[in-house]
């Protein structure tokens, strides 16, 4: 596990919805939520419950963005997903976490490390930490998780279900 990585809004809100945030501690010890990350959460209004996980909950750690890099300025990217991808390409190794498809292509393109919201809970079932995949990934849908039905099924079945 590392020790930090560095993530986007929509696993943070769909994990916090789905009451799962927990499962981020897999990937890393302390997640940095880029200041435009924060910015876009907190809107949401005080009530949110990933608004509320922002405050509450120390390994999420607000850090100030960094100056993104004309190579991701380029994909015209979400202000949330280059921030993200500016602090990871910053800092060499770290894993960004991301869902939206072009920002994980930038940062394949930028040989950032990416995972996403299917990954985290794939990796918990691989890891024990949840019996199965299929029922936190329904639970993340009904929260908003748009997931194809493709991707959902090839990812289940790297996990034997």
């Amino acid at each position: 596990m590392a020790k930090t990585a560095v993530i986007n809004a929509s696993p943070l809100i769909f994990l916090s919805r789905g009451q799962h945030l927990e499962l981020l501690q897999l990937v890393a010890e302390t997640l940095l939520v880029p200041e435009p990350v924060a910015v876009e959460i907190r809107a949401r209004g005080h009530l949110d419950p990933t608004v509320k996980a922002l405050d509450r909950t120390p390994w999420l750690r607000c850090v100030p963005g960094v100056p993104t890099p004309p190579i991701v300025t380029v994909w015209g990217l979400g202000a949330g997903e280059s921030a993200v991808l500016a602090l990871a390409e910053a800092n060499p190794g770290m894993e960004a976490i991301i869902d939206d498809l072009a920002g994980r292509r930038c940062a394949a393109l930028l040989g950032i490390p990416v995972r996403g919201t299917l990954g985290i809970v794939l990796t918990a079932k691989q890891r024990g930490v949840i019996p199965a995949a299929r029922p936190v990934l329904e639970c993340l849908i009904q929260s908003g998780l748009y997931l194809s039905r493709r991707i959902l099924d090839t990812g289940l079945q790297r996990v034997g279900e």
